[in-house]
């Protein structure tokens, strides 16, 4: 492996500034660009996801992005594949990595393990899928006399995955927990620098409510429209994504057109409330820099 192996990482809040900010530092810096976003990797979702324009992807190479139909949904597991994969080609032909985007998960993945060894056959899935919450927590339970660590039952999603996993490898929790922290980061062989942008939360509401309105005279709902047959309400991570459930929901008849705007607004902030703190607790230690005083000679300085 080349000497400089290194992963720059930019990340920050929805609407705080990155596109701009990696393009100008991938210009000056011979680097590439892969996204880590968990919604740009769907060809046809541009407008509600801010996919980086056709002139702004012609300014620097660009991976993982649009690399799946919007009924294929995406698992960290295939991110990280794809991922290694993009980094390792970038450096073998000299030229520097600039991994950017704001989704916690896949952004974890380039610094911790991410994905276990557990494989769950389809029968066991569907088994699990036909308890009610209550029943998949009681049967966790059972199979866990002695606790399930730091799980959150109140999660019935991370419920049903860890008895999934339990059945599946006749483990407990505990046991799975541990071997998991044991791992090796799928990026451990490289020195991965970070930043995250940041702003003020009244200039940050500010520039959400903006993107929002720019959304919809690009014509979100006509988008969405044109999504639901090629089977976006099939993938519950695209059709739950914040912009397209709402336009949903209005298309469905459940939201008032008039409370669209606003129904995505306010969910966009609460998203950058809680990507704050997710930046904060999960992530390494960082340099947190204000959008407004980047200089992109020194963005990743030593």
């Amino acid at each position: 492996m080349p000497s400089e192996s290194v992963i720059h990482v930019l990340t920050g809040c929805t609407a705080v500034g990155k596109t701009e900010t990696a393009l100008a530092w991938a210009e000056a810096h011979d680097a590439e660009i892969v996204s880590c976003d968990s919604l740009l990797f769907y060809r046809g979702m541009d407008i509600g996801t801010a996919k980086p324009t056709k002139a702004e992807l012609a300014r620097v190479p660009h991976h993982l992005i649009d690399i799946c139909e919007p009924d294929q949904p995406m698992d960290i597991a295939r991110y990280v594949e794809l991922a290694h994969a993009a980094v390792a080609d970038i450096i073998q032909r000299g030229r520097k990595v600039l991994v950017t985007g704001g989704s916690g998960f896949y952004l974890k993945a380039f610094f911790s393990p991410v994905v276990d060894n557990v494989t769950v056959p389809a029968e066991v899935r569907t088994k699990v899928a036909q308890l009610s919450v209550s029943e998949a927590l009681a049967e966790l339970q059972r199979l866990n006399p002695a606790g399930v660590g730091d799980l959150d039952v109140a999660n019935p999603r991370r419920v049903s995955r860890a008895l999934e996993r339990c059945l599946a490898s006749g483990k407990t929790v505990v046991q799975l927990q541990q071997e998991f922290a044991q791992q090796p980061a799928p990026f451990g062989d490289y020195t991965v620098k970070l930043v995250e942008l940041t702003r003020e939360p009244d200039e940050l509401a500010t520039r959400v409510l903006r993107r929002v309105e720019q959304m919809l005279s690009d014509r979100l709902v006509e988008e969405v429209r044109g999504l639901i047959p090629r089977g976006l309400k099939r993938n519950p991570s695209a059709a739950g994504a914040i912009g397209y459930r709402e336009v949903i929901a209005m298309l469905d008849g459940d939201l008032p057109a008039e409370n669209l705007r606003e129904e995505i607004a306010r969910n966009t902030r609460a998203l950058v409330k809680k990507q704050r703190t997710w930046f904060r607790t999960q992530l390494p230690p960082h340099p947190a820099i204000p959008a407004s005083a980047v200089s992109i000679g020194a963005l990743f300085a030593d």
